[in-house]
């Protein structure tokens, strides 16, 4: 009945415009109009001009008649005059992507949650959620607030994260810019730099070795090692040693099970032989075991190549003779392998995938510079070339005089070339042999692209505390 009355009211309006601007009904039909329609009454070419009494018509038959005339288009409402106002103003850019922002975030009250739905959220169900976000999602989550930053510390929480396997492998890397304080991680996956600007120390340090989710460093002068969660910041300074590490060393890593909850081994060798082993269980260093007498020293250790861990057991790359060094954390036996190296062979890495021990270098001959990645082969002690950078990208490196440094962490490599015309990052997948060029990296608010000094490859884990 209130449609019906707005549409009195309109009709109303209509017949006073007719009346108003003596709007008649058309003149009689012309002679041959009524020779074509001989059948039609004149009155009749009258009465279709005519007005319906709203007075007179059922509400229903009315309805219907509405109904028709909003489908066909041919009713429609008339809009009051208003006079011509001042013309309209020119906006500044400023307010008009104001306009565009208020109106792109604009949320219906339809959509909008009511807040006592939150307040009941299962706690269970909130924590089984954020466990399974990404982890590049952690930066965000949280600053939220102190409620989700102190679900890191909830031990349901923990075993929440410790059900969901471990996430791909990520890279913390430090600046030339700034050593102390420039460091930023890169995710493989989404290929993407993220700049926390964390600080693991007051001092200078260089990280050395990693295992789940942790990280170790070693100070500049040598004298103090810290383990650190890169995500949480879960930091710890190691007690000191018995033997003052003064001269240079290899440093490698590996967890008493398969998180750190069983604790972690830190255990590091010099060029005569020494080494100690740190347990972070009894929270002390040790030296179990010795180094056997067929053992040639000194080791002539290659310390730009980090140890690897296959089996809890590390090892480390020496040059003379060629060959690696091993070290079972569990039993304290240490063994020697003689592997010649490939020939033209430079800057060589040991890497890590699934348990095969693999080789990462640079082959030069004449003026032609190439990166190489080779398999161990246990049956025979050899090295076996799998695969190698691609020809277009090797042209690059024609006649000029390339270093290169390899970090890896199960089967996912980075590796650095470097050289005065050209600072170049290359990431590698042993399992997909797929070769990937790292994005640059600028940090927020600034134009300056980074260059990256050293990097070392790691697990991310919410979870994993020092």
């Amino acid at each position: 009945m209130e449609g019906l009355a707005m549409l009195g009211q309109l009709i109303g309006q209509l017949q006073d415009l007719l009346q108003l601007h003596g709007s008649p009904p058309p003149p009689p039909p012309p002679s041959h109009f009524r020779l074509l329609h001989p059948h039609l009454h004149p009155d009749d070419y009258h009465r279709r001009w005519c007005l319906h009494n709203i007075d007179d018509t059922p509400a229903d038959d009315y309805y219907s008649l509405v109904m028709a005339a909003g489908k066909s288009g041919s009713c429609k409402m008339l809009e009051p005059f208003e006079p011509p106002g001042p013309p309209p103003s020119k906006k500044s850019r400023k307010g008009r992507n104001q306009e565009k922002l208020h109106g792109s975030t604009a949320i219906p009250e339809a959509e909008v949650m009511e807040q006592d739905i939150w307040k009941e959220f299962p706690e269970d169900l909130l924590e089984a959620v954020i466990a399974r976000l990404p982890i590049a999602s952690f930066f965000r989550f949280r600053s939220v607030c102190r409620k989700w930053n102190s679900l890191l510390e909830s031990q349901s929480f923990s075993q929440r994260c410790a059900e969901i396997p471990q996430g791909n492998t990520w890279f913390y890397a430090f600046t030339h810019d700034n050593v102390n304080s420039g460091t930023m991680y890169y995710d493989p996956s989404m290929r993407k730099w993220h700049h926390p600007a964390y600080r693991p120390t007051k001092m200078i340090a260089l990280p050395v070795a990693s295992a789940g989710g942790l990280v170790c460093f070693l100070d500049i002068g040598h004298r103090k090692f810290y383990v650190c969660n890169p995500l949480t910041r879960s930091f710890k300074e190691l007690p000191t040693g018995s033997v003052k590490v003064w001269s240079r060393i290899a440093v490698g890593m590996t967890l008493n099970g398969n998180s750190t909850t069983g604790g972690y081994k830190v255990m590091w060798v010099g060029r005569d032989g020494e080494y100690e082993v740190y347990d972070s269980v009894k929270n002390s260093w040790s030296r179990p075991g010795s180094m056997p007498s067929n053992i040639k020293v000194p080791l002539s250790l290659n310390f730009l190549s980090q140890a690897v861990s296959v089996d809890n057991t590390l090892c480390f790359m020496r040059s003379d003779p060629e060959g690696i060094v091993s070290y079972n954390m569990d039993t304290g036996v240490c063994k020697q392998f003689i592997i010649p190296a490939p020939l033209h062979l430079s800057d060589h890495s040991l890497a890590e995938c699934k348990g095969r021990i693999m080789l990462v270098g640079l082959l030069t001959k004449n003026a032609a510079t190439c990166a190489c990645i080779w398999e161990l082969q246990k049956m025979t002690l050899l090295w076996k070339e799998v695969d190698r950078m691609p020809n277009v990208w090797c042209l690059e490196f024609y006649g000029k005089h390339v270093r290169m440094t390899c970090s890896g962490n199960e089967g996912l490599l980075m590796l650095q070339m470097r050289s005065r015309q050209m600072n170049r990052l290359v990431t590698y997948n042993v399992m997909s042999r797929e070769w990937l060029k790292v994005p640059g990296s600028v940090v927020p608010r600034g134009r300056k692209q980074q260059r990256v000094a050293c990097c070392i490859a790691f697990n991310p884990c919410l979870t994993a505390t020092a």
